[in-house]
């Protein structure tokens, strides 16, 4: 193998997987790598889903599972339970994963039978692929990590280590390994709304990494979400995550701490506090 594809954090953005697609065509893999994150917080997590697994059987893609594919598991055997809430502040945090459990419900055996982590032999060495690091599918690599902390998130057997997670990319040798974050297809965090992945080239003197930026229309996926029945099924949340993907920033982590507990007190209600968190931030953009 001479060229490798790493994606990640594609969140149900059709719109982004597809013009991501046609940019992996042009520059032709001899594999293409998921490293999780297909579903949730966008508006068409079932088609993603769908096309992923497609090009798995067709094109031979590798894929694990991330963070929001287990919350969706999670969630499937949760909902039985007799305390699942049907009401109140519980239940409107729980909207969003509903929504998405719904359009992928009959995959949930296929999604569960995605691994965890990728070692891919390379004959020089291995890829190794997790969604977030070693230690956890929420445990995020950072570009400004001590390198005494990026040791402990790796796998430094690794020639190469991709994960996604964060949605901020980047690329950065580490004693033996490059460590790359492959940033995110359908949810960028770094204010850059363009779609991003990695490409890695061998060459003469070992591999390389690049992350790529592939532009979408933005407003198709804004369109799919206001007018394919996302934002009226998620409630108070649907404003803040489409403000993410219309400006490429982390705004729900944010928000949580700021107005959680207010929120489960009853001091402000969910779209009250959404309303208040989005009008600073549009003041101070």
């Amino acid at each position: 193998m001479q060229k490798i594809a790493v994606l990640a954090d594609i969140h149900g953005n059709l719109a982004a997987l597809h013009a991501l697609i046609e940019d992996l065509e042009r520059w032709s893999p001899d594999l293409v790598v998921v490293a999780g994150d297909i579903v949730n917080r966008g508006p068409q997590s079932g088609p993603c889903l769908d096309l992923v697994l497609r090009l798995v059987v067709e094109r031979g893609w590798r894929v694990i599972r991330g963070n929001h594919e287990r919350y969706v598991i999670g969630y499937d055997t949760d909902r039985h339970r007799p305390d699942f809430p049907r009401s109140g502040v519980h239940y409107e945090f729980s909207r969003i994963i509903n929504w998405t459990h719904a359009q992928v419900a009959d995959r949930i055996a296929t999604v569960a039978a995605l691994p965890e982590h990728l070692r891919i032999d390379l004959g020089d060495g291995a890829l190794v692929v997790y969604h977030a690091s070693v230690r956890h599918d929420r445990d995020g690599l950072y570009a400004k990590a001590s390198a005494a902390l990026l040791t402990t998130q790796i796998d430094p057997s690794a020639t190469i280590f991709c994960a996604g997670h964060t949605h901020m990319p980047f690329a950065r040798q580490l004693d033996g390994t490059l460590v790359v974050n492959v940033g995110s297809v359908g949810l960028p965090f770094d204010g850059d709304c363009r779609a991003a992945y990695a490409r890695l080239t061998r060459g003469r003197a070992g591999w390389d990494a690049r992350i790529v930026r592939v532009p979408y229309d933005v407003a198709v996926t804004a369109w799919a979400f206001r007018h394919g029945g996302m934002f009226d099924a998620i409630g108070g949340h649907a404003p803040l995550l489409l403000r993410e993907i219309e400006t490429g920033r982390s705004l729900i982590f944010s928000f949580i701490p700021t107005y959680h507990e207010r929120i489960m007190a009853g001091a402000l209600s969910l779209d009250e506090a959404v309303h208040e968190f989005l009008t600073v931030f549009d003041q101070t953009r």
